[in-house]
């Protein structure tokens, strides 16, 4: 089955009740056993609700896995992985990725005695120096957040080879439909489902996928255990959000490229981000790793370097809405250093590279020309 059939169909059946096409949203917390412990499957919507399950098996069908969870959040499915750790452990992380991945690991995770190791993963080999007999979990953005590095995920798995350590991939950015990150060799996918599963801004949701069923128990238990569960109706919409992922992220991708190209001729900009453009230094990584297309994220600086001018910039754009988060059909902006980002030290943004003249793009499925004017109208004021 191909993927645009897997959107629609993959793990799903009409429901045998009634034979709904859709799957219902099972508003109920609680199921009725025939006998003590003798019951359909449901017992309680904390373990499982049938409108999330089938959330779960579209989610593992997409991203070629063994099983699917959905959580609350994005972050609440990360702080399931690293609930998989015991004290003493160490994770390897990207240098550059979501300010709220970051906040978790230091502020959350640290006091338990987690170790982390943030580290710049575009050279495979900086991130093998970084392994000890205590890494545990090698965790992946690619391309990241904000800077668009790329990852080479086959590479970072085949360090992890016989070594009991496992390499989780956040595929938010690139989604299953342009990368797919177990075919790579990784053990884990999280995603945002907040951002372009869901795809229209109306839902908070995340996402693990696992290659192995005994991986996928291990986290359903501490799911289950812990409470972070998503709601069924918010499950119905992120549902029916990926039945029409792969035309979105086709319409992202291509408006994506026309407005990197737009910012790399621009007198007022000095760098874009953008795994598409020849330009990036990854260019080569990006057409092999994600080669239906580069996303709709596309980041810039500006040529004076000011904070003040992308700010402005930011106040005076057209169509794109400022606001935080990414993936909906509507073009958001967004500034990283106050917005996204800001829960990292402000000498750690700069030593990264996520300087106060960032600006994140995250381009929508509007037609190319208004959001072409809706830039210039920026521009027009600095």
């Amino acid at each position: 089955m191909k993927f645009n059939t897997k959107t629609i169909h993959g793990g799903q059946h009409p429901e045998p009740g009634t034979g709904a096409v859709n799957i219902p949203v099972f508003l109920t917390s609680t199921f009725a056993q025939k006998s003590p412990g003798i019951h359909s499957g449901y017992e309680y919507s904390r373990a499982a609700n049938p409108t999330r399950q089938a959330l779960e098996n579209a989610l593992a069908s997409i991203e070629n896995g063994a099983r699917g969870l959905a959580f609350a959040s994005g972050l609440s499915a990360t702080d399931a992985v690293l609930k998989l750790l015991n004290p003493g452990d160490e994770i390897i992380a990207c240098d550059d990725l979501y300010g709220g991945s970051y906040r978790m690991f230091t502020k959350m995770f640290e006091k338990y005695q987690l170790k982390f190791r943030f580290v710049d993963f575009s050279d495979p080999s900086t991130v093998e120096k970084a392994i000890t007999e205590k890494t545990k979990l090698i965790w992946v953005e690619t391309p990241t957040n904000p800077l668009m590095k790329l990852v080479d995920i086959t590479a970072i798995s085949r360090l992890a080879e016989d070594k009991n350590i496992l390499v989780a991939v956040d595929n938010t950015f690139a989604t299953p439909y342009l990368q797919k990150p177990i075919d790579l060799g990784a053990d884990l996918v999280m995603h945002s489902a907040t951002k372009y599963l869901g795809g229209h801004s109306d839902v908070v949701a995340g996402a693990l996928i696992t290659k192995t069923l005994e991986l996928g128990e291990k986290l359903h238990f501490i799911q289950f255990a812990s409470g972070a569960i998503l709601g069924p109706h918010d499950s119905y919409l992120v549902l029916r959000g990926i039945k029409t992922l792969a035309l979105r992220v086709e319409r992202h991708s291509e408006n994506g490229l026309k407005v990197a190209r737009y910012l790399e001729q621009h007198p007022k900009v000095s760098n874009v981000f953008y795994p598409g453009l020849k330009s990036h230094p990854q260019y080569e990584l990006a057409e092999k790793q994600m080669n239906k297309g580069f996303g709709g994220m596309v980041s810039f600086r500006f040529t004076s370097g000011r904070k003040e001018e992308a700010v402005r910039f930011l106040e005076h754009i057209k169509i794109f809405t400022l606001a935080e988060s990414l993936g909906g059909v509507e073009s958001l902006a967004n500034h990283p250093a106050s917005m996204t980002h800001a829960s990292i030290p402000e000498d750690k943004r700069q030593e990264k590279g996520i300087t106060d003249d960032l600006v994140r793009l995250s381009v929508g499925i509007e037609d190319i020309e208004d959001l072409i004017m809706g830039l210039a109208a920026g521009f027009d004021k600095i």
